[in-house]
């Protein structure tokens, strides 16, 4: 998927000449690591840029805040993830251990996991993963969840759609 031709708007250079300074301390202040910072306060100019229409702002920083929290907690969810690998990695036995190529593949496959798994509501992913990671029928979600059949059948058929959208999207 190639990356759509982007053209800097002038509401955007203004935007980031009057608040870059300021965003980049808001994050440093949070995250405490200046290296991440620098690249959470591009990540949300860029995310800014690729929009197809600039919006007028009334408060910039507010909004500018609100993006970079939402791109604060893919952050942090991200090393979570990072980390939980790392941790299983040294787990296993060095015979078993994948290659440097294929941790770094199975890690993006990981991500990408995970964020289809993020759009789901909280009740259609536990059904979903207790499908899926638990071997768990309709029926044994059902009771599990103390929900209808009916609607442990829908969680499940809901999760399924979603990855094969996403697959398909791709």
């Amino acid at each position: 998927m190639t990356e759509p031709s982007v053209q800097p708007q002038p509401l955007l250079q203004g935007l980031y000449r009057e608040h870059h300074g300021w965003l980049l301390a808001w994050l440093d202040r949070r995250i405490r690591c200046a290296a991440d910072a620098a690249d959470l306060s591009q990540d949300v100019f860029l995310r800014l840029l690729r929009r197809p229409q600039a919006l007028p702002l009334q408060a910039p920083r507010a909004y500018l805040a609100t993006v970079a929290r939402g791109l604060m907690i893919d952050h942090w969810r991200r090393r979570e993830l990072e980390q939980a690998w790392a941790e299983t990695l040294a787990a296993l036995p060095e015979a078993q251990a994948p290659s440097p190529e294929q941790e770094l593949e199975l890690l993006q496959l990981l991500i990408e996991i995970d964020r289809v798994l993020d759009g789901l509501k909280p009740a259609v992913r536990r059904a979903f993963l207790l499908a899926r990671l638990e071997g768990l029928s309709c029926p044994q979600i059902a009771r599990e969840l103390g929900i209808s059949l009916a609607t442990a059948e829908r969680h499940v058929a809901a999760g399924l759609r979603r990855c094969y959208a996403l697959r398909y999207e791709s």
